[in-house]
């Protein structure tokens, strides 16, 4: 359990984050917009206001409330780093200004100029970044005077175990102690030894119960393969779950995604635990929010280039504007891709009779120089505007911006098991394999990096990709 002290720190530093944003802003509308006078806080709290202004105003500060305990972790946890700290205070402050600056121009706040919300979104950053370096620095000194210490026991006499006990030997500034180590008694003989020479042994795995009868432990750290000791680790969880005393499960590389996604639900009163369902659902809000507006956006703005690639593929070869073409989406869901159709209109029926020209291994099929191509369809390949229609597929919930590209069924038939996994979410316009290389690459490392995405997708990765792209298609790196 959390200790009191620790729930007092995380709800202070909550509190603080917030009076840092409100104080940071107050100052720059100061010094910046009202030139070192504070007398606008007299005319904001007099002013009399509509009830739409009341409402933005409070939004607002509940809106930075909300974004900081969505992208920030408070916890007490020891193991957090100063980077990842950073990370996350960063992308806060990105989000929080954001919000301020659309406000701010919705409801005409004269205050709220971007050069107060520059300054805004440095000036804070700064602060609370210092401010996680101020403590961190007081609890390392406090730690490594002895104070503040966790007494830690290891269950466990893996290489893994040995390699993390090191480690936290080794940065006294975390603040553990470790008491010894509990060994797998189901045939380990030879083991305890090696613990010996650097820690102490207090016994078997069975002797869990009285170690934590008789001695001072704040937490347990499981180290054995969880595949093979399940019910033992579940046994272990229990016990110190009666006694308030935390307990890190440490599982193999291949196990820990799967176990970072569980969660427990409950359905008519019986708890369940779920694998892989999707929680983070205000990161896909704003993805789903992003293909919306950025789609219909697109299709806006480059209305005049679609007409007039239309009219050019129209009159220059007979047949269609547009090429439709099944493919698959999320989780298998057949849909209809569109194109500019850049091929003559006998382009499937001639594609048996190319097979031995294919230049890209794997299921899926490519030529440099497809002869079916029209001379104008070369040039919108080249420039990826072929692809342009597919904003109507982003726009209907087909596609997303970003996001592996969709295949074709005969290519799924084709598939490794591995490779499947690019199935598990939304296709899109753009993704790595778009950016790293496109035609150049195998198709082994089009999967890796299609895995690769799906791993680590966020907001901002999708954003730094949206980036990526761009330079890729002026300069048509890849394409063919």
């Amino acid at each position: 359990m959390i200790r009191l002290r620790h729930k007092f720190l995380i709800q202070g530093f909550r509190i603080f984050d917030q009076m840092v944003l409100l104080g940071v802003f107050v100052l720059l509308v100061a010094y910046v917009e009202e030139r070192g006078h504070f007398n606008f806080i007299g005319e904001v709290l007099e002013k009399s206001y509509q009830a739409y202004e009341g409402l933005a105003m409070t939004g607002v500060l509940f809106g930075w409330f909300f974004i900081f305990n969505k992208l920030v972790h408070y916890d007490a946890n020891r193991f957090t780093t100063l980077k990842s700290q950073a990370i996350e205070i960063a992308k806060a402050m990105t989000v929080t200004s954001l919000l301020l600056l659309v406000v701010g121009a919705m409801f005409y706040i004269k205050m709220v100029t971007p050069l107060v919300v520059s300054l805004f979104l440095l000036g804070s950053t700064t602060l609370l970044i210092c401010s996680r370096v101020v403590l961190r620095s007081s609890l390392r000194a406090l730690r490594r005077s002895g104070r503040n210490t966790r007494h830690l026991m290891i269950i466990g006499e893996t290489a893994k175990a040995f390699e993390l006990a090191d480690r936290i030997e080794s940065r006294p500034e975390l603040g553990y102690q470790i008491v010894g180590f509990l060994f797998d008694d189901g045939g380990s003989a030879g083991h305890p030894s090696r613990i010996e020479a650097r820690w102490k042994v207090l016994g078997p795995v069975a002797d869990l119960r009285q170690q934590l009868k008789k001695g001072v432990i704040d937490e347990v750290m499981f180290c054995l393969p969880l595949r093979e000791n399940f019910p033992l680790a579940c046994d272990v969880v229990e016990l110190c779950n009666d006694l308030g005393v935390v307990v890190r499960l440490v599982p193999d590389l291949g196990n820990v995604q799967v176990l970072a996604r569980a969660q427990v639900e409950e359905i008519e009163g019986d708890q369940m635990v779920t694998f892989f369902r999707e929680n983070l659902l205000f990161q896909l809000f704003v993805k789903r929010l992003m293909d919306l507006l950025g789609s219909a956006l697109l299709l806006v703005v480059l209305s005049p280039l679609l007409l007039v690639t239309a009219a050019a593929v129209k009159f220059t070869s007979p047949g269609p504007v547009f090429f439709g073409q099944e493919r698959i989406g999320m989780n298998k869901r057949r849909f209809r891709l569109l194109k500019f159709r850049s091929m003559g209109i006998d382009a499937e029926e001639r594609k048996k009779d190319l097979a031995h020209l294919n230049e890209v291994d794997g299921p899926v099929f490519k030529i440099r120089k497809d002869p079916r191509v029209t001379p104008v369809g070369a040039i919108l390949r080249k420039l990826s505007i072929d692809e342009l229609p597919q904003l109507i597929n982003v726009l209907k919930g087909e596609m997303s911006l970003v996001g592996p590209r969709p295949p074709l069924l005969s290519e799924v038939d084709r598939y490794d098991w591995s490779d499947r996994r690019r199935l598990s979410i939304k296709p899109g316009i753009t993704c790595l394999w778009q950016v790293s290389g496109r035609n150049n690459l195998t198709f082994d490392e089009w999967m890796i990096l299609d895995r690769k995405y799906i791993d680590n997708w966020s907001v901002w990765l999708d954003l730094k990709i949206l980036l990526l792209t761009i330079p890729v298609v002026m300069f048509g790196k890849g394409a063919s």
